[in-house]
């Protein structure tokens, strides 16, 4: 005896939605990703009393291969990560990692001192230190009781 099942027109469109944005998103790659052979590193801005520091994953990248520069009150980081020389082409069964060049580009406030940045690299994260302008930093005032 065969059983019935009822038609869902709308769970086949979703599948077939999901199917086509998973083949474009590999051959052409997807506006976030800023187009095939490249992609954007996840990073965090932060600012502290007296900084703005930029914190940027980028896990088997070296140091060498990256470029921070400052031009305008904009802050550019580029740079490549690099497919393993010692793996072929034909020897990956799966691959998700995004590998290609990647641009980030973030304004600087006006009380960044662009003259003094500073960056520096450790356990795959890029740290970009951006001094604040000395007028920039609260001052305390102390106020005197008149006697």
């Amino acid at each position: 005896m065969a059983t019935l099942a009822r038609w869902d027109p709308f769970r086949d469109l979703v599948s077939l939605q999901g199917e086509l944005n998973r083949l474009f998103g590999r051959a052409y790659g997807t506006a976030e990703e800023g187009g095939p052979g490249s992609w954007v590193p996840a990073l965090d801005v932060f600012e502290t009393e007296d900084r703005f520091v930029v914190a940027v994953e980028l896990p088997g990248i070296d140091p060498a291969d990256v470029d921070v520069s400052v031009e305008d009150s904009t802050l550019t980081l580029r740079g490549e990560r690099r497919v393993s020389d010692e793996v072929t082409e034909d020897s990956y069964r799966r691959v998700e990692r995004r590998y290609g060049s990647f641009s980030r580009s973030l304004s600087l406030p006006q009380t960044a001192d662009a003259e003094r940045i500073e960056a520096t690299f450790d356990r795959g994260v890029l740290r970009v230190e951006v001094p604040k302008v000395e007028a920039a930093k609260p001052k305390k005032i102390t106020v005197k009781a008149k006697a």
